[in-house]
């Protein structure tokens, strides 16, 4: 058998191989509901009480979710586009720019804080159950409902993406209900206290306004890295616009209700924590139900759609694992994180500066990405380049210094001013990228098929 032949049979044993159109699961809709329910977190309710502390109103508080939520849309719309046409997934598409052996380092960088987020959410997700069954029944053992939920997400998340699917379009429409019935609580029983203190103050226009677009468009710049994880799985015939509306209707919407939601119930009872805040805003069983049961699947939806895929894909592209005992081993690792430590008051500081180091990594990445399609391949990837990407052999194998090289320093950059890193490191480091591939001998290999390629 040839050396083609032996590639092509290995590509086709992998899980990581292009999955072709006519395996293609998820249509326009079942798209809009995964990303809806990968969107939603306890983390923006809260994002959006944080914002009352810089003096925002309203319609400043709006503003700023839309905008950052656009914002992140643009980007998902735009590096997802690799991995539709392609069918193959981030751990390849990184290999693209940092070569097959490379791309394992942006690979865990998007990994790693996955496996975190997962336990983490898991825990909650556990203590809602563990408040609904005292709620219902008087019964209290968040340990076991933790195992528990733990055990039925690594079973759908063994089904790969029909497990997500579903739980995508049933948790999207309960969210959603719940969202809705939330919402109706703060206006419709604190709608004067709100009035008063959160639309019709002044607000400010200057710094705080611009923090908080950041700080929404960063809370999900995670998913915009390995957004072709997902485009990969949609079917053909999808124009880049209408995936972007399919992404815009899915995130912009219920982040900008969500972060309304947070505001509206901490004005209302002046408790910072939104979940504590409904708790006392009304003292109705069926109220604590509704908020349990959306926390619930807030933290499925999340975790199956944005927190199982990434390192999972990452074991299986370094270590050759199959899917099934990959995500197993995100699973038991998301445990071994202790997350019931991680939720604890006492580990809020320690949890903000992890996710603030990781993040600084982000914008270099997708800056890279985005130079590496965009620019040095024209968006044109042919059968022979995306085999040379699955090649251990090819021109892309090893590491591709060019593209390490600009992450470094972007990221340094980015620790200059972290909390704006996203955007003070993106342009330099693309620059950065493409004149190292376009000066340095060792990436020759590399500018093949590209427009830098003599």
């Amino acid at each position: 058998m040839s050396e083609v032949k032996n590639n092509e049979v290995k590509k086709e044993a992998s899980s990581l191989a292009p999955i072709q159109p006519k395996d293609r699961i998820m249509g326009w809709g079942s798209n809009t509901m995964l990303w809806l329910g990968g969107c939603i977190s306890i983390g923006t309710l809260t994002m959006g009480s944080a914002q009352l502390e810089k003096g925002l109103n309203l319609l400043q508080l709006f503003l700023a979710v839309t905008i950052g939520s656009v914002i992140l849309v643009i980007g998902i719309a735009a590096n997802d586009q690799f991995s539709y046409k392609t069918g193959a997934p981030y751990a390849v598409q990184l290999k693209s720019a940092f070569g097959t052996k490379g791309s394992i380092v942006p690979v865990m960088i998007r990994g790693l804080p996955g496996i975190v987020w997962y336990g983490f959410q898991t825990w909650l997700g556990g203590a809602a159950i563990n408040n609904i069954s005292k709620a219902l029944f008087g019964y209290d053992n968040i340990v076991l409902f933790f195992i528990l939920f733990q055990v039925l997400q690594i079973l759908l998340s063994i089904k790969g993406f029909q497990g997500a699917k579903w739980v995508g379009n049933i948790g999207g429409v309960v969210i959603v209900l719940a969202m809705i019935y939330l919402l109706y609580i703060c206006v419709s029983q604190y709608g004067d206290v709100i009035g008063d203190k959160l639309m019709n103050k002044e607000g400010t226009w200057g710094m705080p306004f611009i923090a908080a677009v950041i700080a929404f468009f960063g809370n999900s710049t995670t998913v915009m890295l390995n957004a072709g994880d997902y485009s990969r799985e949609m079917k053909s015939g999808y124009s880049s616009g209408a995936r972007g509306v399919s992404y815009f209707l899915a995130m912009v919407p219920a982040t900008v209700m969500l972060g309304i939601i947070g505001a509206m119930a901490s004005t209302a009872t002046g408790i910072a924590n939104p979940i504590n805040a409904f708790a006392e805003m009304v003292d109705n069983k069926l109220v604590l139900i509704v908020t349990l049961g959306f926390i619930l699947f807030a933290q499925l939806s999340t975790n199956l759609a944005s927190n199982v895929i990434p390192p999972a894909y990452a074991f299986m592209d370094a270590f050759k694992m199959k899917h099934k005992v990959a995500v197993i081993l995100v699973g038991i690792l998301a445990v071994a994180t202790c997350p019931w430590v991680l939720t604890n008051d006492s580990s809020a500081a320690g949890l903000d500066v992890f996710v603030k180091v990781y993040t600084a990594f982000f914008g270099p990445i997708f800056a890279v990405l985005i130079t590496d399609y965009f620019i040095l391949h024209k968006r044109n990837y042919t059968k022979e380049a995306l085999d040379d990407l699955y090649d251990d052999k090819g021109n892309h194998a090893g590491v591709n210094w060019a593209a390490i090289i600009a992450i470094a320093v972007g990221a340094v950059i980015g620790f200059i001013n972290i909390d704006i890193s996203f955007f003070t490191a993106t342009i330099p480091t693309g620059l950065i990228f493409y004149f190292c591939m376009k000066s340095m001998p060792s990436c020759e290999r590399f500018r093949k098929g590209t427009i830098l390629e003599k």
